[in-house]
């Protein structure tokens, strides 16, 4: 069987180091907010590009704190799209504001040129997701976040190392928003998350609201009210030995997707390849007939997924027979299928994913 990931193969390559660092923390006997955060978080922001990188408990909360720190407040309306993991709707749930969802293009990414009909009085933050490794189109939300004041944060929990025109996603708007859940392109053994920002005072926020509201020259003074949302020092110095190795996997990544471009001949559609640096958190085909060929890749012993097969808007909690005209992101839902890719698939197992799916008849 080819797993849809396995993440046993890239910590077998670094147990060494991994286990130094791990037990470093152990040793040293500090657990929250200690050096391995502080150091992770420098080298973090330096990758990315930003002056500040905060450590926070997940991607989630990430994108929770990022719109508490903004302002964002009950009632408030927030602009995303509703093809999207759950948890980017729960961040802006969670504290009360309203999600307003807008179609996405072909690219799988929020339809910039929808989101103008979609402003109110009533919005307060735009949060584009960056879905699977491909970074949205920036300079037009760009444009739309300055026009009407709005602050843009990216959901950039899939987006580790994607750039627009040679700039790292999580650089363009008032925060960025990470998660190193394991399965993520940088992943840790557990949940974690980082929020990157260039605003000082606004980061300074971020570090009291994500620690209980606490001020950060002085214990037990609360000047806000916050959350108990802090990375750990262990999965922090997890991430400091694998964010060395991000580029090399990314770049395994994009050239895994290329063979498959290269070598897919089957009737499906391939993701479409962009202009920008697309990381591939993952690889997803379209098919008319996606049960049908899912079940012939199982038959192959071959693992896939579907990211996402209910949007937001068609959840539950959302579904109150409101017509949201999202066309598209429906029609996603219904043919999306994600294929393994993982840095550390050989050729052979990227041969025979091919081979599976130009089989299916």
């Amino acid at each position: 069987m080819i797993k849809f990931f396995d993440i046993s193969r890239q910590n077998a390559m670094l147990k060494d180091e991994l286990n130094r660092s791990i037990g470093d923390v152990v040793s040293g006997g500090r657990y929250i907010l200690g050096e391995k955060v502080a150091d992770f978080e420098a080298k973090f922001a330096d990758y990315i590009g930003t002056r500040y990188a905060i450590g926070v408990a997940n991607g989630t909360d990430a994108l929770k704190l990022s719109l508490m720190a903004a302002g964002v407040a009950a009632g408030d309306e927030v602009i995303t799209v509703s093809n999207t993991a759950f948890p980017t709707i729960l961040a802006i749930s969670n504290i009360g504001a309203v999600p307003v969802f807008v179609d996405v293009g072909d690219d799988y990414c929020i339809d910039t040129e929808k989101i103008q009909a979609k402003i109110t009085n009533n919005t307060r933050a735009i949060i584009p997701v960056h879905l699977y490794g491909n970074p949205c189109g920036m300079k037009a939300l760009s444009e739309i976040s300055e026009k009407h004041s709005i602050p843009m944060i990216e959901d950039a929990c899939q987006a580790h190392g994607a750039e627009y025109h040679g700039r790292k996603t999580g650089t363009f708007g008032l925060t960025g928003a990470f998660s190193f859940y394991p399965t993520k392109n940088l992943g840790c053994f557990g949940d974690g998350g980082a929020i990157t920002t260039d605003d000082y005072d606004l980061a300074e926020k971020i570090k009291m609201l994500r620690n209980c509201g606490q001020s950060n020259r002085e214990r037990y003074v609360h000047p806000c009210l916050g959350m108990n949302s802090r990375l750990d020092e262990i999965q922090a110095a997890i991430l400091n030995v694998k964010l060395k190795h991000l580029d090399e996997w990314n770049s395994s990544r994009i050239k895994i997707a290329g063979l498959y471009r290269k070598n897919i001949h089957s009737n499906v559609l391939l993701p479409p390849a962009g202009t920008q640096k697309h990381v591939y958190h993952l690889f997803v085909i379209r098919s008319q007939e996606r049960e049908r060929l899912a079940a012939h890749m199982k038959e192959n012993g071959i693992e896939t997924m579907v990211h996402y097969p209910i949007p937001a808007h068609m959840q539950e909690p959302f579904f109150h027979g409101v017509h949201h005209n999202l066309g598209n992101t429906e029609k996603l839902s219904k043919e999306i299928l994600s294929l393994p890719i993982y840095p550390e698939l050989n050729e052979n197992e990227i041969e025979r994913v091919c081979g599976a799916i130009n089989s299916f008849k």
